[in-house]
């Protein structure tokens, strides 16, 4: 193994390791992913890490000062860069040091284990769509917070979907769900498009109950299923990488589950008895601090959610409350979503 040689798998190795923290500090900061910093950590151990012997060798060699290349400047290299940006560059960085250091390690006279930084140099491609989907979904899923009103077709006696939504977003609402059990699929889409259309002039974000075929269609900005819907990790694998995925949850077994296979946020309930759905318990806003505590993220709180208990389930430390019956069964939509959106903005001060 010559000199120069030493020298690039010590200048890739380096590199990598300062590609992979970089990753790992998001992971860990940015997005409070247990899970996938652990992952990070451990492939960055176990390929950053050589023996002492090869490690002398290496030091040995280095020549920082006489690289030509550290005065090199790439044009748009020291551009300002947002938060994919950097994970992206990062990314890039350790998967091609890791493709250097795989070909190098085929040198049988240093003891490498190519293999090891080829299967490497995949979690890293996988490490990069995970971060890369968090860092898109951020600002959505920033935005679950407040009111979280939901427009159950069931409950539409005989009103007109559209008509619902802009008197719930001239009310205040930032969030709208659309929830079609009964209706055919046909239906289902023709209103998902209405609704995506006025909530996306609107600033709002509008999110798809139960299908995924329906929010892909519509281009939602997120999905909500429950624990008798698709899989939350079978979702996450199918909807674009920017859409948001809620799940609802009872407990925390569920919850952490959820967290693990990828949701974004967390739907918690149901709080009370509810008449929109009769046959869920209910779980108590205790429920709500038990599951905050153990997975960190956004928690919407479901069931019986009115204006007479709604300080209480903010006060156990909900981010957002997803409504049906005290808008829906509202004589004036407009004046209930107020009323909610108005105890939630007193609650935040």
């Amino acid at each position: 193994m010559t000199a120069d040689q030493l020298r690039i798998i010590d200048a890739n190795i380096n590199r990598l390791g300062e590609g992979l923290r970089v990753l790992e500090e998001f992971a860990r900061m940015t997005f409070n992913d247990s899970a996938l910093t652990q992952k990070i950590k451990y492939v960055r151990h176990k390929v950053v890490i050589v023996d002492i012997a090869l490690q002398k060798r290496l030091l040995q060699a280095r020549d920082a000062a006489g690289d030509v290349g550290s005065e090199m400047n790439v044009r748009g290299e020291g551009k300002n860069r947002d938060i994919t940006g950097i994970i992206s560059a990062n990314a890039k960085r350790a998967q091609e040091s890791l493709r250097v250091l795989e070909e190098l390690a085929k040198n049988p006279d240093i003891k490498l284990d190519s293999e090891k930084f080829r299967k490497a140099r995949f979690d890293v491609y996988e490490i990069e769509k995970a971060l890369m989907g968090k860092a898109l979904r951020k600002e959505k899923v920033e935005r679950i917070t407040g009111l979280y009103a939901v427009i159950d077709t069931e409950s539409l006696k005989g009103r007109q979907p559209v008509k619902i939504a802009e008197k719930m977003i001239k009310g205040g609402a930032k969030i709208i769900q659309l929830r079609c059990k009964e209706r055919s699929r046909g239906e289902f889409l023709n209103i998902a498009s209405e609704l995506k259309k006025i909530c996306a002039k609107n600033g709002v974000l509008f999110i798809v109950n139960d299908s995924f075929e329906v929010a892909l269609t519509v281009s939602a900005d997120g999905l909500h299923v429950g624990q008798e819907d698709i899989p939350v990790a079978d979702a996450r694998k199918m909807i674009p990488i920017d859409m948001i995925l809620g799940c609802s949850v009872s407990n925390v077994k569920e919850a952490v589950r959820a967290k693990n296979e990828g949701a974004d946020y967390l739907g918690v309930g149901a709080i009370y008895v509810t008449e929109t759905k009769q046959s869920a318990k209910a779980v108590g806003v205790a429920t709500i601090g038990k599951i905050n505590k153990e997975t960190g993220l956004p928690i919407v709180a479901i069931g019986g959610i009115n204006k007479g208990n709604l300080r209480d389930v903010i006060k156990a430390g909900a981010d957002s409350t997803a409504v049906i019956s005290a808008i829906m069964g509202a004589e004036n939509i407009e004046k209930a979503t107020r009323e909610l959106v108005q105890i939630f903005k007193g609650m935040k001060k």
